[in-house]
C-alpha cells in the first residue's frame, strides 16, 4: 500500500514521495516577465523542504495572454536563462522541476499587456474586479496561440525542466474553451462539448510534436466549474481521457471556472473528482484543494483516491510542510 511518503515513477521521471507543491503565483517576476532571485527562493526552500514535486507557478506562452504585470514569462527566448536558474535550484534539491504554462484570455488585461483582450468568445470573466470584454478569437489567432505553447514548452525543456503543464483550468483560455458558459462558438472549437475540448487537446499535440514525445507533459484540468450550466466532472473525465490518449503524462485535478475556490465541502474538496477520475485514466492524478492536514494526505494516497498531493495554501504558509508532515507521520 503506497503511502504519503512513497517514491512513484512514471514517464521516465521518478518522485521522492507523493507531495507536490502546485502552481502558485508568488508576484515577484519583473517587469518583462524574467524570474528574479526572490521566485527562485520561493520555489528553492520548499523543494529543500522534501518536496517531490515543485509546480512552477503559471508563465505565460504570449504577450496577450499575460495575466498580471509581475507573472513569469516563457513568452520568447530571452526568459531562458532566468528559468534554467529556477529550475536548477529546485532540481539542486532533489524535487522534479516542472513549469505550467499557460494563457489567460479573457482574464488578460489590456492594461497589462497593451493588447487587446481575446477569448473563445465575446464573454466578460466574472474572475477580475474590473474584466474587460474580450473579442473573439479568429481561427488565424488560434493557431498562433497553438504554436505559442509549443514554443513555451520547447524553451522550458531548453532551460532543464523534466515537465510541463498545461493550464487548462481556473477560467484561464483553455478552461474558457472547455466551458459552454464561456465558450458560445459554432466552429470546430465549439458547439458541443467534444469541439470545446478540442484546443487543450490540439496543445496536448503540439506540445508534444516541439518538445518531443519523451518529453512529459502534464495537464491542470478544471473538472467542473461549479456554477449552473458550465462543464461537470462526467464530460471532465472524457476530456481528460482524450488528454491521457493524446500523450498527456499526468491530469492534475482542479476546479474550472470557479478556481480553485472551496465550493463548501471542505478540506480536501476535489478529492472526489480525482477518485472519480481514477477510474477512467491509467496515468498518475494529482489532487489539491484545501489538503493541510498530512493525516488526511496521507489518507488520500493510502485510499489510492489520487496518486499525488498538491498542498498549496499550508505549504505558502509554511515553506518547511513537507519535512514537518513527514515527522507527524513517522516517515521521515
Amino acid at each position: 500500500m503506497p503511502t504519503l511518503f512513497s517514491p512513484l515513477s512514471f514517464s521516465g521521471l521518478t518522485l521522492r514521495n507523493r507531495v507536490a507543491m502546485p502552481p502558485m503565483w508568488s508576484g515577484k517576476a519583473g517587469p518583462e516577465g524574467f524570474v528574479t532571485p526572490a521566485i527562485v527562493e520561493y520555489h528553492r526552500v520548499r523543494a529543500a523542504a522534501g518536496t517531490a514535486l515543485v509546480i512552477v507557478e503559471h508563465s505565460f506562452v504570449h504577450p496577450q495572454g499575460r495575466h498580471s504585470s509581475t507573472q513569469i514569462g516563457v513568452h520568447e527566448d530571452a526568459c531562458v536563462d532566468g528559468l534554467a536558474r529556477l529550475c536548477g535550484a529546485i532540481r539542486a534539491e532533489g524535487a522534479v522541476a516542472c513549469l505550467q504554462i499557460s494563457h489567460a484570455g479573457a482574464r488578460a488585461s489590456s492594461r497589462v499587456t497593451g493588447l487587446p483582450v481575446v477569448a473563445p468568445s465575446p464573454v466578460a470573466t466574472t474572475r477580475e474586479a474590473h474584466a474587460e470584454p474580450p473579442a473573439a478569437l479568429t481561427a488565424g489567432q488560434i493557431g498562433e496561440i497553438i504554436g505559442a505553447f509549443a514554443e513555451a514548452a520547447r524553451r522550458a525543456k531548453d532551460a532543464g525542466f523534466d515537465a510541463v503543464e498545461i493550464h487548462a483550468a481556473h477560467g484561464f483560455l483553455l478552461s474558457q474553451f472547455l466551458s459552454p458558459l464561456t465558450n458560445h462558438r459554432d466552429d470546430e472549437y465549439g458547439g458541443d462539448h467534444e469541439r470545446r475540448s478540442r484546443l487543450p487537446l490540439d496543445v496536448v499535440a503540439a506540445v508534444r510534436g516541439r518538445a518531443g514525445a519523451d518529453f512529459p507533459v502534464f495537464v491542470r484540468l478544471g473538472m467542473h466549474d461549479e456554477r449552473p450550466g458550465g462543464i461537470t466532472l462526467a464530460p471532465a473525465c472524457r476530456t481528460a481521457a482524450q488528454l491521457v490518449a493524446g500523450g498527456a503524462a499526468l491530469i492534475d485535478v482542479s476546479g474550472g471556472l470557479a478556481g480553485s475556490d472551496d465550493p463548501g465541502r471542505g478540506p480536501g474538496y476535489f478529492v472526489g473528482y480525482a477518485e472519480a477520475l481514477k477510474e477512467v485514466v491509467t496515468v498518475p492524478v494529482l489532487v489539491a484543494g484545501g489538503i493541510g492536514d498530512p493525516r488526511l494526505a496521507d489518507l488520500i494516497i493510502r485510499s489510492r483516491r489520487a496518486d499525488v498531493v498538491g498542498v498549496g495554501r499550508a505549504m505558502l504558509d509554511d515553506p518547511d510542510w513537507t519535512r514537518a508532515a513527514a515527522a507527524t507521520l513517522g516517515q521521515a
